[in-house]
């Protein structure tokens, strides 16, 4: 046989195949780098986009805030108005009852008698006066207490004032309280 030399041969084929191999590791070394920057660009445009619907979502959000501040601050000027509404009504339908009572005292004062100071708290009535005699006091309780305006009538107080220019020795200075009721209530009927 003939002498041949296959070390060439084979070391041509160990270099065609060490060549093959580091192209194609460059190949997947440039593979991979292009998916990962694919994918890090990808993940970018989603945190970006995400980004964008959250902002969108936050601007909506700040807007629903301010309207609804709106609709509380609304709410509570509509709370406002009703309760002067509803003060201003009672007002209204209150205005006769005041003149009644102004009309009612003017009724029951027995003669002989004069105020000096009227006050109204709420619904009770405070009077300081002064009086011929005793006997008067006595009929102007008994006035109030028939009356359909008031009720209750209560003495607190009574004292002489013989240097009354008005009346005499016999006057008498009284503070006397009632309770002003509407005809029909409850209170006036017990």
């Amino acid at each position: 046989m003939a002498k041949i030399n296959l070390l060439p041969w084979r070391e041509w084929e160990r270099e065609r195949r060490q060549k093959e191999f580091l192209t194609n590791l460059g190949m997947v070394l440039v593979a991979a780098v292009v998916l990962v920057f694919l994918a890090g660009t990808i993940l970018d445009r989603s945190i970006e986009a995400q980004a964008d619907r959250n902002d969108y979502v936050q601007v909506h959000i700040d807007d629903l805030d301010r309207k609804i501040a709106e609709i509380k601050n609304l709410r509570k000027k509509k709370d406002e108005l009703l309760a002067r509404m509803q003060v201003i009504q009672q007002l209204q339908g209150n205005r006769p009852v005041i003149v009644r009572v102004f009309d009612e005292m003017v009724r029951t004062l027995s003669r002989g008698v004069h105020y000096r100071e009227l006050t109204m708290e709420g619904k009770s009535l405070s009077v300081n006066g002064a009086a011929e005699s005793n006997n008067r006091i006595s009929a102007l309780m008994r006035n109030l207490d028939d009356s359909d305006w008031f009720a209750e009538p209560n003495l607190k107080s009574i004292k002489e004032e013989p240097k009354n220019s008005n009346y005499g020795e016999q006057a008498s200075r009284f503070d006397l309280t009632f309770v002003q009721v509407s005809p029909g209530d409850e209170a006036g009927e017990e």
